[in-house]
């Protein structure tokens, strides 16, 4: 068990970054199923992708910060149970935001027509492969899926933490300029 009692004000800082740029990204993407021109699907899709491409960069940060700093423990009037689905619920949010950018990356890369990461970069490197692409995106819109339901799950256990079970643990990440 960790001997920390918070997270570090970097590890709550890229916390933050991610969760607004996931939740925008997610905005960005959802405007991708509907009816548009074609200048404004491929001007959306290098958003998208662009959003994503930080957001990757904030994971492996992120990941980093964990293995070097830990977490702090759970708070000590949580049931065994609650523990479980804590430290469950968290393996599987950090997997999935880690299958979301693979299959993000792999569905760019081979998509049917080019997407300027960043307005500068050509992520499908000139290649489209409408096949591999067509079979990638129904994985990519399942992993966001589940992002966004593990995202729910954790809004709905910070609230409870809160708000019910008035311990620290939602608090001490609200408080993202301060760590004890």
């Amino acid at each position: 068990m960790s001997t920390r009692t918070d997270y570090t004000v970097g590890q709550k800082v890229v916390h933050w970054l991610m969760a607004i740029l996931i939740t925008l990204d997610l905005f960005v993407a959802q405007k991708l199923g509907g009816v548009m021109e074609d200048w404004d699907r491929l001007e959306s899709r290098a958003d998208h992708g662009s959003l994503g491409t930080i957001v990757a960069v904030l994971f492996v940060i992120r990941l980093v910060l964990r293995w070097r700093h830990g977490a702090p423990p759970l708070p000590a009037s949580m049931p065994d149970w609650q523990r479980s689905l804590a430290r469950w619920g968290h393996t599987l949010l950090y997997f999935f935001i880690g299958f979301l950018i693979v299959s993000g990356l792999a569905t760019a890369m081979n998509a049917t027509a080019p997407i300027a990461l960043f307005g500068a970069f050509d992520i499908t490197l000139g290649q489209t492969a409408t096949d591999t692409f067509d079979m990638l995106r129904p994985v990519h819109e399942f992993a966001t899926n589940a992002v966004i339901a593990l995202i729910v799950i954790h809004l709905a256990a910070a609230l409870y933490h809160h708000f019910v079970a008035r311990d620290d643990s939602t608090r001490r990440m609200l408080q993202t300029w301060k760590s004890t």
